[in-house]
């Protein structure tokens, strides 16, 4: 009864909250402000990472809640955005990797931003909301819009993440397109992606498509503040993906041997051997083109403190962008009506593991940041340490909007959580991830389900079937201690004494998500 009284109470002014907003007009509806930064580790100061410059987040982080335990549905950019924009998760979207479109599988499937349309939102999208070359015009009102410097007929169809500033740098990429063309003439992003792995280069921040793009929604919401209409702003920003390009003056924020490194530069013990990404991202930068997968080489020192380097300014880039936003969001006088939620699509390793980039199921690239500021509702500076979801994102704002949630969501809304962040609320969280048979050590095609509760992290690796979507024999099975082993360096599983612990874990992932809802 003591846990049971605070929660009514809670619900009890949640929905007395919702009633006052849904009952308003269209025009007295919150804007919303939706940023996603790609390839964001939870490793803000706001989540305890004192080495790392990001005052910005920090600074937000005071008037927002901070989500401490939220998890993407898959480590890699389509499926977990997918499933963010549509509230369904991957086995319902069909998007399992880089190549799925959810708009071909499920046409007719209402997108976020669609949602809020109907509601009488203006929907507007810079940078990066869904994946490149896929911004799925049809959910916007003003799709896809960008700097003017990147609207020219050489610059339309290449990747924000392909551009370099130094002459020099160009250059090279413009030879080494070359040679990629003639290996293939479908070579992805026109052969552009990617040049060099860093970049660093004094010049102005608006000369970097990140600092352009946050000048150009600056524009965007002064334009938006004269409508009579509420508006849905998404922004999604490039770094700190690959390649690590940003201004002089944030690498030099860091002194490159003065940043530690990875403390389990090692694959976990008892690992099997489809659990581990091959790093192949970095492969497609021409100057790491020889690396291979952690279980046969590691990078040199040299290459892995300057890609560390080159991940923590680009970082602090972002950071200071994001700043600029939503200072300038102030300045308007919008932020008193004006929802904003930050989060990132998925981790990455930075050396931890032995290896690099996201594109596994292990917790670092997995967790995610996730920052909520509601006007009136957010536990100014709270933080918390439920399980969340990405894929909770969609129904959260629409009950905090005071709009109607649809019926077919795969997710929660984590509403109750903004007044009291300590409240009892799911019981696991959920993330899968295809293993192709291209960089899988045995040649082999493999879906890993993760699930994460308080205590374990429980993995089962299964054979699949990408054309059905169908799971088939179980393979493997990976169990970590959580408490006693939050870097996961250990599989346990293979363990006599856990077997108890993985027949009990192994019934509540064929529950599934729906057994994990708390009960409201």
């Amino acid at each position: 009864m003591p846990r049971i009284l605070p929660l009514m109470c809670v619900i009890g002014c949640v929905a007395s909250i919702s009633v006052s907003i849904a009952s308003s007009t269209a025009a007295e509806r919150p804007n919303l402000l939706f940023v996603i930064v790609d390839d964001l580790r939870p490793e803000l100061g706001c989540y305890g990472n004192r080495e790392i410059k990001t005052p910005c987040f920090d600074e937000f982080s005071k008037s927002a809640t901070t989500f401490l335990q939220a998890y993407c549905p898959a480590a890699a950019c389509a499926p977990s955005r997918a499933s963010a924009m549509t509230g369904l998760r991957p086995d319902t979207t069909r998007v399992w990797d880089l190549r799925g479109k959810f708009r071909i599988n499920m046409p007719d499937v209402v997108t976020l931003p669609q949602h809020f349309h109907k509601y009488g939102y203006h929907t507007v999208s810079m940078g990066k909301i869904f994946h490149n070359h896929m911004p799925d015009r049809v959910s916007f009102d003003e799709p896809d819009l960008r700097p003017a410097k990147y609207m020219t007929p050489e610059m339309i169809d290449r990747d924000p993440e392909s551009f370099y500033h130094d002459e020099e740098l160009n250059q090279e990429l413009a030879v080494v397109r070359q040679r990629r063309l003639a290996r293939n003439s479908n070579a992805y992003a026109g052969g552009w992606a990617y040049g060099r792995s860093t970049e660093s280069f004094d010049g102005p921040e608006n000369e970097f498509y990140d600092g352009a793009q946050t000048d150009l929604a600056l524009e965007t919401l002064q334009r938006l503040k004269d409508k009579k209409q509420p508006f849905f702003l998404a922004l999604g920003y490039y770094r700190p993906h690959l390649p690590f390009v940003a201004p002089k003056k944030y690498w030099d924020l860091y002194g490159r041997d003065a940043i530690s490194m990875a403390n389990n530069p090692f694959l976990p013990t008892y690992s099997p051997i489809m659990a581990m990404n091959s790093a192949y991202e970095l492969g497609g930068c021409y100057d790491l083109e020889h690396v291979q997968h952690p279980a046969v080489s590691k990078l040199s020192q040299e290459n892995a403190r300057r890609l560390k380097h080159g991940y923590y300014a680009s970082v602090s880039f972002v950071d200071a962008c994001f700043g600029k936003l939503v200072n300038g969001l102030a300045e308007l006088g919008l932020d008193k009506n004006t929802i904003v939620v930050v989060w990132g699509d998925h981790g990455w390793k930075l050396g931890e593991h032995g290896s690099w980039c996201k594109q596994s199921n292990y917790d670092i690239d997995v967790r995610v940041p996730l920052l909520m500021r509601v006007p009136g509702l957010s536990s100014a500076g709270g933080r918390c340490n439920r399980l969340v979801e990405l894929v909770d994102l969609f129904p959260t704002l629409c009950e905090v909007a005071g709009v109607d949630i649809p019926d077919n969501m795969e997710g929660t809304s984590f509403k109750p959580l903004l007044l009291d962040p300590e409240l009892d609320w799911k019981s696991a969280a959920f993330s899968q991830y295809h293993r192709n048979p291209r960089v899988t050590p045995d040649g082999k095609r493999y879906m890993g389900y993760s699930m994460v509760t308080p205590r374990y992290h429980y993995v089962e690796w299964r054979s699949w079937n990408h054309i059905s979507g169908i799971a088939g024999d179980l393979v493997a099975i990976e169990l970590y201690d959580r408490e006693n082993d939050p870097d996961e360096n250990r599989n346990i599983a293979e363990f006599k004494e856990n077997g108890q612990i993985i027949e009990q874990l192994s019934r509540q992932l064929k529950r599934g998500w729906r057994s994990a809802v708390p009960v409201r």
